[in-house]
C-alpha cells in the first residue's frame, strides 16, 4: 500500500538557477529558447545573469541541456520528463468499465537498486501496490503499459471482488492528495512575486505527478485535480505569453515578425 503524504501547507523548495532554468523550459514548447531570452526570463525569478550563464554551461556539461545555434534546448532524457509532465497536466483518460489493470512482478533475484528502480516505475505509471508485487489500477487511462515489463512481470485486466471505491481509498491517499492540491491552490492564488509564483507552481506539478486520475466515481466529493491542472495551464499561457511579448519588444526593426 502507498504511504500516504503528509496533508496540509505544501513543502516549497526554493529553486536554484538550474531549477530555475529547467522550469521554464520543461513549461515550453518546443522546449528551446534563445541565450538571450533564457538569460533576460531566469533574471526576473531573483538570479542574476552571470550565475544563469554559469549554470547553463553545467547544465550542457551534464547532459541536461543541449546547445543550438541560437540557444539552449533540452536533452532527450529531459524531453521524456517533459512528456510525462505534460501527461500529468492533461492525462489522457477513457470512460471507466470496471476493469482493473493488474501487474504481478514475477522476476526474481533482482538488487535493491532493480527493485527500487522497478518500483518507482510502476508508481510512475500510476499503479499502486496492493501487497508486494502486486499492482494494479482502475483501467481507465488510454496508454497500453511498456511492452518491456514482460520481462519481469505479468500483465492481466482483473475485476476485484472488493467495493471499487473502497479499495480506491486503501490504495491511494485521496485525502491528504487533495488536502495539499487545495493548500497550492491557495497559495498560487496568494502568491504575487514572480520567484514566488514560479516555486508554487514547481510544487504545483510535482503534485500532479502523484495523481492516480482515477474515475470520477471512485473519487472524494469536489476533488479538487481538475482545478490545480486548470490553474497550472493559466500559468502555462501567462508564461508564453510574456516570451513572445518580450520577444516582440526585442527583435529588430524589418526582422520577421517585427511591426
Amino acid at each position: 500500500m502507498n504511504d500516504p503524504a503528509s496533508p496540509g501547507e505544501p513543502a516549497l523548495r526554493p529553486l536554484s538557477a538550474r531549477s530555475v532554468v529547467l522550469s521554464l523550459l520543461l513549461g515550453t514548447h518546443p522546449a528551446e529558447l534563445p541565450v538571450r531570452d533564457l538569460v533576460r526570463l531566469v533574471e526576473r525569478f531573483d538570479v542574476g545573469g552571470s550565475t544563469v550563464r554559469a549554470a547553463l554551461s553545467r547544465m550542457v556539461n551534464a547532459g541536461d541541456l543541449r546547445r543550438t545555434d541560437t540557444g539552449y534546448r533540452l536533452s532527450e532524457r529531459l524531453l521524456e520528463r517533459q512528456r510525462r509532465q505534460d501527461e500529468a497536466v492533461r492525462p489522457h483518460t477513457r470512460a471507466w468499465d470496471g476493469d482493473w489493470e493488474m501487474v504481478v512482478i514475477t522476476a526474481t533475484g533482482r538488487g535493491p537498486a532493480e527493485r527500487a528502480e522497478l518500483r518507482t516505475r510502476l508508481a510512475g505509471l500510476r499503479l499502486a501496490e496492493l501487497r508486494e508485487g502486486v499492482w494494479l489500477r482502475p483501467a481507465n487511462l488510454s496508454r497500453p503499459l511498456p511492452g518491456d515489463l514482460d520481462a519481469v512481470a505479468e500483465r492481466c485486466t482483473a475485476r476485484p471482488e472488493r467495493a471499487a471505491g473502497g479499495l480506491a481509498a486503501d490504495l491511494w491517499p485521496l485525502d491528504a492528495w487533495s488536502a495539499t492540491a487545495r493548500a497550492l491552490l491557495a497559495h498560487v492564488d496568494g502568491a504575487r512575486r514572480p520567484a514566488d509564483r514560479l516555486t508554487a507552481f514547481a510544487a504545483v506539478v510535482r503534485h500532479l505527478l502523484a495523481d492516480p486520475v482515477l474515475p470520477p466515481e471512485l473519487l472524494p466529493p469536489d476533488w479538487p485535480g481538475a482545478a490545480l491542472r486548470d490553474a497550472y495551464t493559466d500559468y502555462q499561457r501567462e508564461q508564453a505569453g510574456r516570451i513572445r511579448t518580450d520577444d516582440a519588444r526585442t527583435r529588430p526593426a524589418g526582422s520577421p515578425g517585427h511591426s
